[in-house]
């Protein structure tokens, strides 16, 4: 009897186990997927409707009707909320570094070099 108490007590025990090994996420197995934004990659536009582009350290900015290229370069996280980008004008032939702090997931708050400040809002 005690040999078949033993028995039934492990079958039990391995069902039990493998309901845990397939049982997958709680919730009925639809994984949690992060809709936010991770840092300033994506696109971005100003108060004239420039767009703006940061992706995988390249820097563009673009034309909204035409989407001509208006500014390229490179960006670099100083921290988590603090971007450098250095960019060269197309249009006006200079280079410029300018420093911008994310304020929030949707705004990024930029000084130029020459002391101009300008905010960029997350596209949708």
């Amino acid at each position: 009897m005690k040999r078949f108490s033993l028995i039934a007590s492990l079958g039990a025990m391995s069902v039990v186990l493998a309901a845990c090994q397939t049982g997958g996420p709680a919730g009925g197995g639809v994984p949690v997927v992060n809709r936010t934004p991770a840092g300033i990659e994506g696109s971005w536009i100003d108060a004239n409707g420039i767009t703006s582009s940061f992706n995988g350290g390249v820097f563009e900015t673009r034309t909204t009707d035409t989407n001509e290229k208006l500014a390229e370069g490179s960006y670099r996280y100083q921290s988590p909320q603090l971007v450098e980008i250095d960019m060269r004008s197309l249009v006006r032939g200079t280079v410029s570094r300018v420093n911008c702090a994310l304020v929030s997931p949707s705004q990024l708050n930029c000084t130029s070099s020459t002391g101009a400040h300008f905010s960029l809002n997350r596209r949708a």
